[in-house]
């Protein structure tokens, strides 16, 4: 197999509600000729709250994902930042912790030698394609959109798990936006909380970290938030409140606009429809 090509866990959320990030995932990956080979029998990794129940089923379940992946002898690509943080953790801790190293393959049930990285699908955009490459796909500049990048608080944190990016004030995303033609801006919620997986057990608070986010994009008269997290994306659709809300994008889904795929029915599934903001640049 070639250098561009990755085994691929999609998650949970991405077969569910977050159907039109993993196709856009795919899709984008198409154009810029990376290979992904879904994991073979891939089960939850336990975020977001599962990991935090016991440590060795939190061990185990992220273990045995990377066991399966292992026997495709790639690395392994991640879109979402909370499967992302579980399957890296797992992978360096057992490299690092000699009990773990000596138990995991018996709690899962198969060998496992952790011979290949785990990296997220903005890493490897950025880091391995590279933004020339990704410039020369553009074909349908999304020039005049107005979008601010929002990472999250932990899809590049804590660093020495990710290390992909700044940790306080990361670029990627931004620059992917910046090299499809989007108007994006510096601003201060970029890492912000949003409340991850607290939307079911305190959403009144998780409703009031969202409305400072929001508020802060409308600060600086940005008109959508892209992210690359579903765990962000939904909380951000679902928990702001008032008439006027703001459309919440996957970067890939603006990749895919910008490179002219058939990327329509990915934005009709959106709770907050941005078919009108985007007929009003692109009709």
């Amino acid at each position: 197999m070639g250098n561009n090509t990755y085994a691929y866990y999609p998650g949970c959320t991405q077969e569910t509600t977050a159907k039109e990030y993993n196709e856009s995932v795919k899709a984008v990956c198409s154009v810029l000729d990376i290979q992904l080979k879904e994991i073979p029998g891939w089960i939850c990794c336990g975020a977001s709250s599962g990991h935090t129940t016991d440590y060795w089923l939190s061990h185990t379940l992220s273990g045995k994902n990377l066991a399966l992946a292992e026997k495709l002898g790639i690395d392994t690509a991640v879109a979402c930042p909370a499967c992302y943080q579980r399957l890296v953790s797992t992978l360096k801790e057992f490299r690092a912790e000699a009990e773990l190293k000596d138990k995991l393959p018996s709690l899962i049930g198969q060998p496992f030698e952790a011979k290949y990285n785990v990296r997220h699908i903005l890493d490897i955009f950025c880091n391995d394609v590279g933004y020339d490459t990704i410039q020369s796909k553009v074909v349908k500049p999304l020039t005049g959109l107005k979008v601010v990048a929002y990472y999250g608080c932990y899809l590049v944190r804590p660093p020495a798990l990710t290390g992909f990016d700044d940790a306080e004030n990361p670029q990627t995303m931004d620059n992917l936006l910046q090299v499809i033609g989007t108007d994006v801006t510096d601003w201060r919620g970029k890492v912000s909380c949003c409340g991850g997986s607290h939307s079911f057990t305190l959403a009144s608070s998780v409703k009031d970290m969202v409305s400072d986010i929001i508020a802060a994009a409308r600060e600086v008269e940005a008109e959508a938030i892209v992210t690359a997290c579903p765990l962000c994306q939904v909380n951000l659709e679902t928990r702001q409140s008032g008439n006027d809300k703001m459309p919440i994008l996957y970067v890939t889904e603006l990749l895919g606009l910008a490179m002219g795929l058939d990327s329509k029915h990915w934005f009709e599934r959106h709770l907050i429809s941005p078919l009108k903001l985007l007929a009003k640049h692109f009709s």
